[in-house]
């Protein structure tokens, strides 16, 4: 993955060796991290139970994968997030490319899109549960849901955004509307769009543990909740870094993608 572009976009007047040296600036932070969190919990100002080491944090999660407690829960977990993130993705895409083609459309829809997201997630997801059940659809839908929104804005933006004398150009060779769309609306609005699937990946893996938070016999969500209960916080730690992992995959798989795609803007000759 390249470096951070706050890395990649040193001021001229910075020493050589730290321009050198950048590509380990972001696992330098980590391990001076994980060395302050050693120390603070070491220090004996907590319990272990309120604040464990990275040390016994390491070994709990090392104990629930070996006896395939983490590995259940996470593929639960990792289940709902693909099924909830393809589910919002495929109909934020068909609905922002009719809501970019007709402005009455989203004079009619704005409202109830605009107050979807008014109400948090987390106040409707008992309601979800209650209407579909504690099983793996309410899960979806809320994934589905969290995910929705930004990437119907970002489609729509994308979309809008392709210049209308490339638009009339099309329209002068006779292109029909499935050729207007592989060949240029889809290239143009393909980076705005991406971008809100970056976002989306991320605030799936939210709405799949909101989901098992509120009722769930399976997932992180509930592990969490399993481990809260117990008082096994380095549990709860080794759940919490699994699910950042999570995150981080499935930002890296669109970034992965993205790099696939857009490899011609690379390329413009």
């Amino acid at each position: 993955m390249k470096e951070l572009a706050l890395i990649d976009t040193l001021p001229k007047g910075t020493p050589r060796f730290i321009r050198r040296s950048r590509r380990w600036f972001v696992p330098m932070s980590l391990l001076l991290g994980l060395a302050g969190w050693h120390f603070l919990a070491a220090s004996g100002w907590w319990a272990p139970f309120i604040l464990p080491g990275p040390l016994q944090v390491a070994g709990r999660f090392w104990q629930a994968l070996i006896d395939g407690t983490l590995i259940r829960h996470t593929a639960a977990t990792l289940l709902e997030v693909s099924l909830g993130l393809l589910a919002g993705s495929l109909t934020a895409t068909v609905l922002g490319y009719l809501i970019a083609r007709s402005p009455a459309l989203e004079r009619l829809l704005a409202p109830y899109l605009v107050a979807s997201q008014a109400v948090p997630v987390v106040a409707i997801a008992p309601l979800l549960v209650i209407w579909f059940g504690p099983g793996l659809f309410s899960k979806v839908l809320i994934c589905a849901l969290i995910v929705f929104f930004p990437v119907l804005v970002n489609t729509v933006v994308g979309l809008r955004a392709v210049p209308q004398n490339l638009r009339d150009l099309m329209r002068s060779f006779h292109a029909t509307r499935w050729q207007t769309l592989r060949y240029l609306e889809i290239p143009a609005a393909l980076p705005v769009f991406l971008g809100g699937l970056r976002i989306g990946a991320t605030l799936s893996v939210i709405g799949a543990v909101v989901g098992e938070f509120i009722g769930a016999d399976r997932g992180l969500g509930f592990l969490i909740n399993v481990a809260r209960g117990q008082y096994d916080t380095a549990l709860v730690f080794a759940v919490v870094l699994t699910l950042v992992g999570m995150a981080l995959g499935l930002y890296g798989l669109v970034l992965l993608l993205e790099r696939r795609l857009l490899a011609w803007q690379s390329h413009p000759e």
